[in-house]
């Protein structure tokens, strides 16, 4: 049988040589135009982004709301604020006003800044409750305020309606003992922490918070009534004894909790 002849050969070589499988695929001239063009786009989308919110007059601040004022005006809000007008609004440091408004303002307790697009801030406050006055000694005829976390946050020349006054007296024995290891603002607190603890109709009636020492917190209520609260520990358990107690003896004029398992009343 007769060999392969030299084409035949130059044939299988090229097929042996030859890769497999269909060549790869070519990018096509218009679909790389389109990816060209897609991504510029991209680019002057981003630009003009930036230069919007950065660079254009469009998207800066123009006004300054405030609101949730009571005893303040919003215009000492907006004050304290300093919010930086004809700024770009995307650049407005909200954190820093809010530090700025409490630190200027120590009535206000919390502070919300938000952006109003597109061209306002608002600033929603909340202001302190003052659940305690105490007579500034320092300022005869002035008060200060606390409210129910013990921060003394205002002085004012009038004391607020309604608001028990708070008596500190380091003077009586055993108080400055007790001034020492605990501090005058830890007595303060104490004094908040019996004022949380009082049924509505007591609180309502509360004149006085006398603190003597840790262990020595009274009461004076409306018509020469008196209470002996001890500590503020148990607070939950001393309410309900009282409550229970001014229902059974209505006429008493001295109520006894300090140790609420064996209450006592007197004056009746």
């Amino acid at each position: 049988m007769a060999g392969a002849t030299t084409a035949d050969r130059g044939e299988r070589d090229e097929a042996e040589v030859s890769p497999s499988g269909p060549p790869p695929p070519r990018l096509r001239l218009p679909r790389l135009r389109t990816l060209i063009v897609g991504g510029v786009l991209v680019v002057l989308v981003g630009a003009g982004s930036v230069w919007a919110l950065y660079g254009s007059q469009w998207l800066r601040v123009e006004s300054v709301t405030a609101s949730g004022t009571e005893i303040l005006t919003p215009e000492q809000v907006r004050e304290a604020a300093a919010v930086p007008v004809g700024a770009p609004l995307v650049s407005v440091d909200t954190g820093a006003i809010a530090d700025r408004i409490r630190r200027r303002l120590p009535r206000v307790d919390s502070v919300d800044v938000v952006r109003s697009w597109p061209h306002g801030i608002g600033l929603k406050v909340t202001e302190r409750k003052s659940v305690l006055i105490v007579e500034d000694a320092r300022n005869k005829g002035k008060f200060v305020e606390v409210d129910h976390e013990g921060v003394r946050f205002a002085t004012v020349d009038k004391a607020p309606k309604g608001v028990p006054r708070l008596e500190l007296t380091p003077d009586q024995a055993g108080a400055a003992a007790s001034l020492r290891r605990f501090g005058t603002d830890r007595l303060v607190r104490e004094a908040v922490r019996v004022g949380g603890h009082l049924p509505a109709a007591v609180a309502r009636d509360t004149r006085t918070v006398r603190v003597r020492s840790y262990d020595d917190i009274s009461l004076g209520l409306t018509g020469g009534r008196t209470v002996v609260w001890g500590s503020a520990e148990k607070g939950g358990a001393k309410g309900r004894v009282l409550r229970s107690l001014m229902k059974a003896a209505p006429k008493a004029s001295h109520f006894d909790v300090s140790v609420p398992t064996a209450p006592a009343v007197s004056g009746s």
